[in-house]
């Protein structure tokens, strides 16, 4: 839902940072790489330090080549199979560094084993979300659902009230370290309705897939 909207905005807004980038000889490849490596290092070096409010300030900064690289690549007319393959994939790298570091806050000094297990989960529920949709489309099949949570929804939920958290530490205000353990668990609950939407979609989907071609099966037999 948020990848409609807001993608549309951020392409118009970084349109021009996108062309002055192609215009140094910078390859989306190489935005893709160096932004997956901000995010990672800002989640896996804040993050486990309960610094959540620069961890995802340092995050939003590289975030958004996710945006800029598929940006250029249009621009310069360079979209390839490859480009696509790599930003998937760091995709993944980048949202496992964001959960695992959380993971490692509350298995450390966060010391709740509960928010452990559910950061853990938001990490493992979010491959899952993309693993159903791209191994749908994989056996020819449209996967026409996006569900409830897709990946923009569990960023920005989680950075939004993570950031805002962290003002407890970093600026002293009270009562608000509560907004992280929300975010971990709406990201978890979201992410579990999703994975149920894919799968039963693509159930009806494959089930409606078979059914015609063993139709076309037995009419050819009879022709």
């Amino acid at each position: 839902m948020l990848n409609k909207y807001a993608r549309a905005f951020f392409t118009r807004v970084l349109t021009p940072f996108a062309a002055f980038l192609l215009r140094r000889g910078v390859s989306p490849d190489t935005v893709t790489l160096i932004g997956t490596a901000g995010v990672v290092a800002g989640a896996l070096v804040f993050f486990p330090r309960g610094e959540f409010f620069w961890g995802t300030i340092v995050i939003t900064l590289f975030v958004f080549s996710d945006l800029v690289d598929g940006n250029m690549a249009r621009q310069a007319k360079i979209s390839s199979r490859w480009g696509a393959f790599l930003d998937s994939t760091l995709d993944r790298v980048a949202d496992a560094a964001i959960f695992g570091g959380f993971a490692l806050w509350y298995a450390g000094k966060g010391d709740n084993d509960m928010l452990a297990a559910v950061a853990i989960f938001c990490l493992a529920s979010g491959q899952v979300v993309s693993y159903t949709k791209a191994r749908g489309e994989a056996i020819g099949l449209p996967v026409a659902v996006n569900g409830l949570v897709e990946r923009a929804e569990r960023l920005v939920i989680t950075l939004v009230l993570a950031g805002l958290a962290g003002f407890r530490v970093t600026f002293g205000v009270p009562h608000i370290d509560v907004l992280l353990p929300i975010a971990l668990w709406v990201v978890a609950a979201g992410s579990l309705v999703t994975i149920v939407q894919r799968v039963v979609t693509v159930r009806r989907e494959a089930a409606e897939a078979d059914a015609a071609a063993q139709h076309l099966q037995e009419s050819e037999a009879t022709s």
